[in-house]
């Protein structure tokens, strides 16, 4: 049974009570008795009765008042996909609150990245912006305490990269490595130093941080530099990592033309058994290509892949690629100015360079 309010045009509203049966597989409803004469205190007891609530009891709605809300879907995604990868297990195989700390900060830099300041207050009871704290047993911490983390968690570095080499890389894996940096606003790190701003941040002192990863993009290891180191003389550690510390023996290591140069490749990459690698020649090199005539524009006549040989690279591989660029003719009329007519002209001529096909080089050994 059940109470319901039907319209009744200008006049109130009828209150009925009414119950749904079952008939022939089909729902109907009945009406038990007209309750439009009652008082609206007495009929609200009676659906509150109905609904399963005693007389003089408060309606759900009214029984308690909403403080807060905490979010929490976005939490359970992302920390429920960290525990399924079983990375806190990587990070430490028992619970302890260093590694809960640590997960944490990973949570919180994917949903809603800031500083540790930021971070710990949003772990914190009284100012917490989810359920994350919660729901991994985070009472309260401070910056401190999630600095001290990072020390604990630095140090078991080592045992972390090899269980996702373990995981992710094996003989003959394609690794890919490359380098940025960041830069600091303070004078107190003692890598921080003035070099190439990736970040377009000049004057500041920053360092390099190189990242190797498996051929899907997933971060296996990670190493610090100084700021002003050069790229090339990063990419010896990386070799020795995974060959002495992962163990690996085949490998292809894929990395730019600024990491990969000629110097290394003959230093550090050609002396090694099984160690092979993908990287692309620089404009100089290409230009020798062209003027011994290895790399001839005919190469591309069917297709824009061709395959070269050259006596420069021996026992390597050379692919070139013909990259193709075109512009739409535009559908305006142009106008008369002097200033829009030397736009046009302008045009005019990237259009008439966009027609010549240029040739990329990519070097690989056997």
């Amino acid at each position: 049974m059940y109470v319901t309010s039907i319209p009744n045009r200008g006049s109130p509203p009828a209150i009925l009570l009414r119950e749904s049966y079952r008939e022939d597989g089909k729902v109907r409803n009945r009406t038990l008795a007209n309750l439009t004469a009652w008082p609206r205190e007495k009929v609200e007891a009676l659906r509150q009765l109905l609904r399963g609530v005693g007389v003089g009891t408060a309606a759900l709605e009214d029984s308690f008042e909403i403080e807060r809300s905490r979010p929490h879907g976005h939490v359970a995604a992302t920390l429920g996909t960290l525990r399924r990868l079983k990375l806190d297990k990587i990070i430490g195989s028992k619970p302890s609150g260093q590694r809960e700390l640590c997960v944490a900060m990973i949570v919180a830099r994917i949903l809603e990245p800031a500083s540790k300041l930021a971070t710990a207050s949003s772990l914190d009871s009284a100012t917490l912006h989810s359920t994350l704290g919660e729901v991994l047993r985070i009472d309260s911490t401070d910056e401190d305490e999630l600095y001290t983390a990072m020390d604990w968690l630095l140090k078991r570095q080592g045992r972390i990269e090899a269980a996702l080499a373990r995981r992710h890389l094996g003989e003959g894996s394609l690794v890919l490595y490359d380098l940025t940096s960041t830069y600091f606003e303070g004078r107190h790190c003692s890598l921080a130093r003035l070099g190439y701003p990736r970040d377009h941040s000049k004057g500041k002192l920053q360092i390099e941080f190189g990242l190797l990863t498996d051929a899907e993009g997933c971060p296996v290891a990670v190493q610090v530099f100084e700021g002003n180191v050069a790229d090339p003389k990063t990419l010896a550690p990386q070799i020795q990592k995974l060959r002495d510390r992962f163990g690996l023996k085949e490998i292809v290591l894929v990395g730019d033309r600024g990491m990969i140069t000629a110097a290394r490749i003959r230093e550090d990459l050609r002396p090694l058994e099984g160690l092979a690698w993908i990287t692309a020649l620089r404009t100089p090199e290409i230009r020798g290509l062209v003027q011994r005539g290895t790399l001839q524009m005919s190469l591309f006549d069917e297709k824009d892949l061709a395959e070269i040989v050259d006596p420069a690279f021996p026992g390597e591989r050379l692919v070139a690629c013909r990259k193709r660029t075109s512009y739409a003719r535009p559908s305006v009329s142009w106008p008369r100015s002097r200033r829009q007519r030397h736009a046009r002209s302008a045009v005019s001529k990237i259009r008439r360079r966009s027609h010549s096909a240029s040739a990329r080089c990519w070097g690989a050994s056997r």
